[in-house]
């Protein structure tokens, strides 16, 4: 297994000395030996290509594991490992054809593990996105190590008159708010909000409301509305 695929030859040696090298198709039984023995080496990350929407999906679920455990599956490498079988063969079989790892479709794979019928609510237990007060859909930003937190970075004027601070996973998850300045540099860090705006929220709108003179610092942020652009672009 090299270079992200099963690649056979037929070498004649004489000795030491390599005589002859002719590239050949790998049989079926020597495809599926030299896959396993690239996974036992170097592990699902090492011969997988596991693309942004693929480690998204995969640090979705292992959150969710780690709130609600089962029957959501553990997504770690040697939870995954131990049941390839249940959601990895097919592409497995394909590596061992002489398929390209870049070409499998590990969404769908990973997707086989989600149990029925819970696996209809995983966009609403683990939305990618979070809508804010303008209306924008806010990335979430979920971590590699599920204990940590879960981050919605925003900018602070999109969040005027949000009071409460967004939850997932039917509230049992509080996300962490990197409230933004205007130039997406990070004014606060909060999971609740509320006291934000009570105790936080004067010194930070003192602070900046000469440096971002364009955009709005209203003395009661629960009441104004949100804004996305300048205090001039009416957003």
């Amino acid at each position: 297994f090299t270079d992200g695929r099963v690649t056979a030859r037929v070498v004649t040696r004489l000795g030491a000395i390599e005589l002859t090298s002719t590239p050949v198709s790998a049989t079926p039984e020597v495809g599926r030996a030299a896959v396993a023995e690239a996974l036992r080496t170097r592990g699902l990350r090492g011969v997988l290509d596991w693309r942004e929407g693929v480690q998204t999906l995969r640090r979705r679920l292992a959150v969710l594991h780690h709130a609600l455990g089962d029957p959501w599956p553990a997504m770690d490498d040697e939870s995954l490992l131990d049941r390839a079988d249940e959601w990895l063969a097919p592409e497995l079989d394909r590596l061992a054809e002489g398929g390209s790892a870049s070409s499998l479709d590990l969404t769908s794979a990973l997707r086989r593990l989600l149990p029925w019928p819970a696996a209809a609510r995983l966009d609403e237990l683990v939305p990618e996105r979070i809508e804010v007060p303008t209306g924008a859909m806010i990335r979430l930003d979920y971590p590699e190590d599920p204990a940590d937190r879960v981050v919605l970075s925003v900018k602070l004027q999109e969040c005027f008159g949000m009071v409460d601070t967004p939850r997932i996973v039917d509230g049992r998850v509080p996300v962490l708010m990197h409230l933004l300045s205007p130039a997406q540099r990070p004014l606060a860090v909060t999971d609740d909000l509320a006291s934000f705006w009570t105790n936080a929220y004067p010194s930070v709108r003192a602070e900046n409301r000469g440096r971002y003179i364009k955009h709005p610092w209203p003395e009661d942020p629960l009441t104004a509305p949100p804004r996305r652009g300048t205090t001039r672009s009416g957003r």
